[in-house]
C-alpha cells in the first residue's frame, strides 16, 4: 500500500475501495451524496462503493453525468445535494463524473452560477474554503482528475472552461486499479491517451517546477509501455496499475500549467461533445510537439531529448510520429477528418482555444495563425 501526500492524500492498491468508509471519516463526511453515470452503477461499481460505505442511511445519488459535464448536469446534482443536505461528494467514474462532482461541491456551497467559478471569468477567487468535500474514486486511467485541482465543464452557452482552485482538489482519492479492469479497448486506449498527453505537454509547459517534471516523465515512462497491453489484454493487472499511475502522475504535475493541445482540444470538445477528451488530445499532440521545438525552455532545458529517453527513443525527431503511431496501433483515430471535423469549424475552434486557460501556459505564445496552422497539420 502506497500512501502519497503530495497535492492531496491518495490511497493506492488493489482493493484500496475498502478504505472508503475511514477516508470520509478523515475528511469529515457524515452526509454523503455519490456522483456517477449509469454505466458504472450497470456495471456493478456503485455496489461495491455501497459496500465499502457500509451506511445504516441510504446514500443519495446522482448517475446523470453526460460523458462531456455541463452546466444543467450541475444544477440538477446540486438539487439533489442540497435536497438531502449533504455534507460531501463521493465521485465515482472517469473524468466526467469527478468534475461534475466537483462542480457540484463549488456551486451547492457558493453564491451565483458555475460561470462565475471560470477561470476565464475570474473565477478561481470567488471559490473558497467553503467548497465540500470531494472523494475521488476513479474508474478510469486517463484524466487523472482525482487528484486535479480542477474541472473542465461545459456552460450553458457552450463554453468549455475550467473551474480551478486548491479548494477543488479532492480531499481524498482513492486509486484501486481493479475498479479498470472492465474497461473496454477503446475507452482504455483512449483515456491511456490522454495521460500520455497530460505528462507531455505538462512536462513542456515552461513553469518552473522540477519535482512536477520529474512526477510527469515517470508518468510517460509507464504510461508509454504498458498502454498497448492494457488495450489488449484487459486483465493485465501490472499494466493496469501502472496506466492508472501514469494518469495520477499526468494529474499531479499538471499543476504547472498545459498548452495548445488542451486549449484545442477544450474548445473543439466543447463545439462538438461527442468527441473524446483524450482521441482529441492524441491527435493534437504531435502537431503542437512540432511546434513548440523551437521554444527556449524547450530547448535550454533538453525537454525533447528527456521526452524520447523515457519513450524509449534513438532521437527526438521521432517523438510526434511516434505518438501518431501509437495512436494508430491501438486503434484511434489519429487525424481531425477522422473524427468529422471540418476546416469550416477552424475559426471557432481558433477563438475557443485562444481564450482557453491552457493557452498560455504552451512553451511558445501561439498566434492565431498558428493555431490554424496548428489544425491543417492535424487534419
Amino acid at each position: 500500500m502506497s500512501l502519497i501526500n503530495y497535492v492531496t492524500q491518495i490511497q493506492f492498491d488493489f482493493g484500496a475501495i475498502r478504505l472508503l468508509r475511514s477516508e470520509c471519516e478523515r475528511v469529515g463526511v457524515r452526509r454523503p451524496m455519490i456522483v456517477t453515470d449509469k454505466g458504472i452503477r450497470v456495471a456493478g461499481i456503485i455496489d461495491q462503493v455501497l459496500g465499502a460505505l457500509a451506511s445504516d442511511d441510504e446514500v443519495p445519488m446522482y448517475d446523470g453525468t453526460p460523458p462531456n459535464p455541463n452546466e444543467r448536469a450541475v444544477r440538477e446534482a446540486v438539487a439533489v445535494f442540497v435536497e438531502n443536505d449533504c455534507d460531501g461528494v463521493i465521485a465515482v467514474g472517469g473524468g466526467s463524473s469527478i468534475d461534475l462532482a466537483k462542480g457540484v461541491a463549488v456551486c451547492a456551497t457558493h453564491d451565483g452560477p458555475l460561470q462565475s467559478f471560470a477561470v476565464i471569468e475570474g473565477g478561481a477567487t470567488r471559490i473558497t474554503s467553503a467548497t465540500a468535500p470531494v472523494i475521488a474514486i476513479p474508474t478510469t486511467a486517463g484524466t487523472g482528475s482525482e487528484v486535479g485541482r480542477g474541472a473542465i465543464l461545459i456552460l450553458d452557452d457552450g463554453r468549455k472552461v475550467g473551474v480551478i482552485s486548491p479548494f477543488v482538489v479532492p480531499r481524498a482519492a482513492i486509486c484501486d486499479p481493479n475498479l479498470t479492469m472492465g474497461l473496454p479497448a477503446a475507452l482504455t486506449a483512449a483515456t491511456g491517451m490522454d495521460a500520455i498527453a497530460h505528462c507531455v505537454e505538462t512536462f513542456m509547459s515552461p513553469a518552473f517546477n522540477p519535482a512536477a517534471d520529474g512526477i510527469a516523465l515517470d508518468g510517460l515512462w509507464r504510461a508509454w509501455r504498458h498502454i498497448e497491453r492494457a488495450t489488449s489484454h484487459p486483465d493485465d493487472k501490472i499494466a493496469r496499475m501502472n496506466m492508472m499511475s501514469a494518469s495520477m502522475e499526468g494529474a499531479l504535475a499538471f499543476q504547472k500549467g498545459l498548452g495548445c493541445v488542451h486549449s484545442l482540444s477544450h474548445s473543439l470538445g466543447g463545439i462538438n461533445p461527442r468527441l473524446h477528451h483524450g482521441t482529441l488530445n492524441a491527435i493534437f499532440l504531435p502537431a503542437v510537439i512540432d511546434f513548440n521545438r523551437s521554444a527556449p525552455t524547450v530547448e535550454q532545458e533538453g525537454k525533447l531529448d528527456r521526452l524520447a529517453q523515457a519513450m524509449g527513443l534513438g532521437d527526438t525527431s521521432s517523438v510526434g510520429t511516434s505518438i501518431r503511431e501509437m495512436t494508430r496501433r491501438l486503434g484511434l483515430p489519429t487525424t481531425l477528418s477522422d473524427i468529422g471535423v471540418t476546416r469550416d469549424m477552424f475559426a471557432a475552434i481558433v477563438q475557443g482555444a485562444l481564450k482557453d486557460h491552457s493557452h498560455k501556459t504552451n512553451p511558445r505564445v501561439a498566434s492565431e495563425r498558428d493555431y490554424e496552422h496548428l489544425l491543417e497539420a492535424s487534419f
